[in-house]
């Protein structure tokens, strides 16, 4: 029954998730610990009628021992070959599909400069391909698949095949994958519901979101002008509809780069660069962070906020009810996909051109104008709890009461 339910999560990724088009290129991302999904997902995809599928293949364990041992120098090497395949994917259109399947805590003890390094020099050699990406140029999906690692730090009381199996079935269930029901036309109503929330929000047109509880979070988050909320289906600069996350529950809108003020508190961990930072908070003056702390692995949350000039403000701010169906199965995934679709969160970093009236047509200076971050990074974390309040000011200096106890009240 599972390899069934497996073969539906794979043709949902393909037909809603990337939305596969005749004869266009597909590339696979995926971890050698995935493998099983990678091949499912395509076959898929050349059934329906993909030109050409190119599995991109990692392994976590040999990116362990590169960072481990390789220079510096070296690992700041981007090859031109590899520089010429990402203008290649991009040039014809191709759509991604990349697996997350985390192994959480294996880059502990690792010198985090150099895993930044590396990130670092890779986007810069590539700047043409994020800015493909977070303008939605194209379809893209980033979806999980289980490795034994993750299944037993998610669920410690379970152990080889039977917690694998156990991850296998919290991530269909949140993908709306079930034994005996039509995923592509259950995720057709979702991106409904989510539309119509969307529009209430845009409606609304606030300046600000101002957030509070009683972990200590105070924080008010300004939004550009002309912001858009966004959440569940897109549509590429084709014209293709898609989903870019299954699951998704949030709709998510672009701050003003420099207009966040204030302290938030994270409520759940976040599995950065390999590395488990918990229990941190983040203060912000005139949008830019100015003071931290993690009380496990700050020095991974330093080299976030530090990544760049633009990583130390925030690029999105999402809005998700705490009585949500990933909320509600109480299970603390350690994967920012699924923790962030069962919290209220927001960005550091990178902006979604999407976000703003006309931003996937405006060049990187007309977003930097319009008020969006620029960064390398885009990195969520999660602040939802169940004690939430947002109120939201108009346009017009009105206070609308967004949140309470966690959950919309609009």
């Amino acid at each position: 029954m599972l390899e069934k339910l497996i073969q539906k999560y794979a043709e949902l990724t393909v037909k809603i998730g990337v939305n596969v088009q005749k004869d266009q290129i597909v590339v696979i991302r995926s971890t050698t610990e995935t493998k099983e999904f990678a091949r499912a997902l395509t076959k898929e995809a050349y059934l329906v009628g993909a030109k050409k599928v190119y599995v991109q293949w990692s392994d976590d364990y040999v990116g362990k021992y590169t960072f481990e041992h390789a220079t510096l120098e070296t690992l700041k090497e981007v090859e031109q070959w590899s520089i010429d395949q990402t203008r290649y994917f991009v040039d014809e259109n191709a759509c991604f599909i990349s697996i997350t399947s985390p192994i959480p805590g294996l880059n502990a003890g690792l010198d985090g400069s150099k895993i930044q390094a590396s990130m670092a020099a890779r986007q810069k050699a590539i700047p043409f391909y994020q800015a493909h990406m977070m303008a939605n140029k194209t379809q893209w999906v980033v979806v999980g698949a289980p490795n034994q690692i993750w299944a037993e730090k998610v669920f410690p009381e379970l152990k080889g095949e039977k917690a694998v199996e156990a991850l296998w079935t919290a991530i269909l269930n949140s993908a709306r994958v079930y034994e005996n029901n039509n995923p592509i036309a259950d995720w057709e109503k979702h991106n409904k519901m989510l539309r119509d929330h969307n529009k209430i929000l845009n409606d609304l047109n606030f300046k600000h979101l101002h957030f509070t509880n009683e972990l200590g979070t105070d924080l008010i988050v300004e939004l550009v002008p002309n912001h858009i909320w966004a959440g569940g289906a897109e549509t590429s600069g084709k014209g293709v509809i898609f989903n870019p996350n299954i699951p998704t529950e949030e709709s998510f809108t672009m701050p003003n780069k420099k207009g966040t003020r204030g302290k938030v508190f994270a409520t759940k961990p976040l599995n950065y660069q390999g590395k488990l930072i918990e229990d941190f908070w983040l203060e912000f003056k005139d949008g830019k962070v100015v003071a931290f702390e993690a009380k496990k692995e700050n020095d991974a949350l330093k080299q976030l906020v530090n990544a760049d000039e633009g990583s130390s403000y925030i690029g999105e701010i999402a809005l998700i009810s705490f009585d949500s169906p990933i909320s509600n199965t109480n299970i603390l995934f350690y994967n920012t996909l699924y923790d962030e679709n069962a919290s209220c969160h927001m960005a550091l970093g990178r902006a979604y051109a999407m976000n703003v009236k006309g931003g996937t047509t405006m060049t990187q200076e007309e977003l930097d104008k319009a008020g969006a971050n620029n960064s390398i990074v885009h990195c969520d974390f999660m602040f939802g709890s169940k004690d939430l309040k947002i109120v939201g000011l108009t346009q017009d200096n009105k206070e609308v009461l967004v949140f309470e106890n966690g959950n919309f009240v609009i």
